[in-house]
């Protein structure tokens, strides 16, 4: 992008015009921009615009722009570029991006942070808090963390509290190892992580993840339950497959069969023959 013309300026909310947008503003977002801008007693983070024939253009802070709107701010602290419409709108894409970049360990361990820094500047909204406030009149009207997240993140409070959870599960060596893993770790793998109690079991799983012994930590699990009586063998694909297709021919009745056979009578006839040949 072009160099900028003023690092930093605070800019007249009423020049600023919001064109087009990638993504839409979410009313639920602003809701808890609110709350941190009166946390925080303002914005944490400039807006971006470009400097147009009149007046300015937004480029990145439409949730920042319209709360602002909402307060009746008269002015916004924004960093103005003088740049293309095609130059800030491949700006909004990166910044749309930013969080993408966060690997689910990456973001796991961050709100687990973030949650812990949030309970402690806000303890009445810790849990078992805050029906005992809500009993005295005394509950904090804002959004809990959770609301407060996945407002902004887009998904549930609950899946907020298992994120939360499953960054917690995770010491510094283990989040580093699985960082480093050959297939990168999911959020249901993390979710796995966060159910297990058994400090050897965690650590186990990790390995299997970090060193690709295992696909994902679910079968990781199976296979550590297995190798200590506690479970039964994992099976391998050609065993599944073969449970799977058994037990669909078992619960098809004569005409399913009949019509499986019709369309699929050559492949079996083919199979049969390769067999014969063996």
């Amino acid at each position: 992008m072009a160099k900028d013309i003023d690092t930093f300026k605070e800019i007249p909310v009423a020049e600023i015009a919001i064109l087009s947008r990638i993504r839409a503003v979410s009313t639920d977002a602003v809701a808890a921009l609110r709350q941190s801008y009166e946390d925080h007693g303002g914005f944490t983070t400039p807006i971006h615009v470009r400097k147009a024939k009149s007046g300015y253009e937004l480029i990145d802070g439409a949730h920042r722009l319209t709360l602002a709107n909402e307060l009746g701010l008269e002015t916004i602290l924004a960093r103005v570029w003088h740049c293309s419409q095609a130059e800030a709108r491949f700006f909004e894409t990166d910044a749309n991006l930013a969080m993408a970049h966060l690997t689910p360990i990456g973001l796991a361990r961050s709100l687990a942070a973030r949650h812990d820094a949030y309970v402690k500047l806000h303890p009445e909204t810790a849990g078992g808090v805050a029906g005992g406030l809500a009993r005295h009149g005394q509950q904090r009207t804002e959004m809990s963390f959770a609301d407060f997240v996945g407002a902004v993140l887009g998904v549930t409070p609950r899946q907020v509290r298992r994120i939360v959870s499953a960054g917690r599960t995770l010491a510094p060596d283990q989040a580093k190892a699985l960082e480093a893993a050959p297939r990168r770790v999911s959020m249901n793998d993390l979710y796995q992580l966060s159910k297990i109690n058994n400090t050897p079991e965690r650590y186990a799983v990790v390995e299997a993840l970090a060193t690709g012994t295992a696909k994902n930590a679910a079968t990781a699990r199976r296979a550590y339950r297995a190798d200590r009586g506690e479970g039964p063998a994992p099976r391998d694909a050609t065993e599944a497959g073969y449970l799977r297709l058994a037990d669909a021919w078992c619960r098809a009745n004569k005409a399913a069969r009949r019509r499986f056979l019709e369309e699929h009578g050559d492949d079996v006839a083919a199979a049969l023959a390769e067999l014969g040949d063996a």
